[in-house]
């Protein structure tokens, strides 16, 4: 058994943080069974040049550089569906899924809209992008304008992955509109909802903004922080009663630092819910010999919580961190969007 099939043994399920065409058949036949997309990754893949037959088709067709990117993101999603198709009919929509990002530029600094107004364009927007997609996820921050969207959008059927998670306090509040817009659906049978716990970012955050943690609790932030998220969700689905479970998504699973071993997240939140692990991730997983097994209920000791409890004001991190999650949200769009005007003028036909 293979590192990765020991993880998707223990209870995890693997997806792959990239929709590269050759990276999702490579991950697929390792033991991923999704994926998920942002602009970040849709930039790397157009700079690679194996796309751009498809940029002139779209340049042909008189579409701007905006309509571009969209119909780039789409078509490349659309391939990874096609994909993990087969999985999301094993399982009945259980998983199987690939995410598809809203605009990120309705975060941006400079939107000139209200919050009430960003919040109806993601449901605008999120009901035409998953409309007669399948095994699509919509994926929303949870921004005052995302938890603003998320009832409408579960309510009109369309299945949503909240990101941008870093606190309890937005992960109860997405879950909570989640709930009432389900209850509104004709039908639970067909209700999944994922919610992404950032990781990695905590513990960058820690060695910075507190550096009097003890060698025992740094580093351990990131893991606490979402093992206790991933009770709340345990408990509070248990009673539900539904089809399909709602899980969540341990993102940003990454190794930050140098001197942590490249599994070290990966290992953390074996056996349970899902894990979207960078390609590069998961190759030295891979190579790394390793099996895993259940770890995802297990915390360090009672002293190591209570110290992070009491040196770590979780308020004081989320807000510093949505602050920069926001910039790494909307920049990327706006890089994308560069990157398809160069695009635009190296593909010129000459004479034109």
């Amino acid at each position: 058994m293979t590192p990765l099939e020991s993880l998707v043994a223990s209870g995890t399920k693997l997806w792959l943080d990239s929709i590269d065409p050759d990276l999702v058949a490579e991950n697929r036949a390792l033991g991923a069974t999704g994926a998920t997309s942002n602009p970040i990754i849709v930039s790397g893949l157009i700079k690679t040049g194996r796309f751009d037959d498809l940029i002139k088709q779209y340049l042909e067709a008189g579409d701007d550089d905006s309509t571009i990117a969209w119909k780039t993101t789409d078509h490349l999603v659309s391939e990874a569906q096609a994909v993990f198709r087969p999985v999301w009919e094993q399982t009945k929509g259980d998983d199987g899924w690939v995410s598809f990002e809203l605009d990120p530029l309705l975060e941006d600094k400079d939107c000139k809209l209200s919050i009430p107004e960003r919040s109806a364009k993601y449901v605008e927007l999120g009901k035409y992008w998953s409309a007669g997609k399948g095994n699509r996820m919509i994926k929303i921050p949870a921004t005052p304008a995302g938890l603003g969207a998320i009832e409408e959008l579960c309510a009109a059927g369309v299945t949503l992955n909240v990101t941008l998670i870093f606190s309890e306090r937005q992960y109860v509040a997405a879950r909570e509109a989640m709930w009432r817009g389900a209850q509104r659906r004709k039908s639970l049978q067909s209700f999944k909802s994922v919610y992404s716990i950032f990781v990695s970012r905590l513990d960058v955050y820690t060695e910075k903004h507190v550096p009097e943690l003890s060698p025992a609790a740094q580093g351990m932030v990131g893991i606490v922080n979402a093992k206790h998220i991933w009770r709340l969700n345990q408990a509070y689905w248990a009673d539900k009663k539904l089809p399909l479970k709602q899980e969540i998504i341990f993102a940003s699973t990454g190794t930050k630092k140098p001197n942590d071993p490249p599994w070290k997240y990966v290992e953390a939140f074996a056996g349970s819910d899902i894990e979207t692990n960078p390609p590069e991730t998961n190759d030295k997983v891979q190579k790394s010999g390793r099996t895993f097994t259940r770890q995802v209920d297990q915390l360090p000791p009672q002293a190591v919580l209570d110290e992070i409890a009491a040196k770590v004001d979780m308020q004081k991190l989320e807000d510093t961190l949505m602050a920069e999650g926001l910039a790494k949200f909307a920049d990327p769009q706006k890089e994308l969007l560069a990157l398809i005007a160069s695009k635009r003028k190296a593909l010129k036909p000459i004479g034109v």
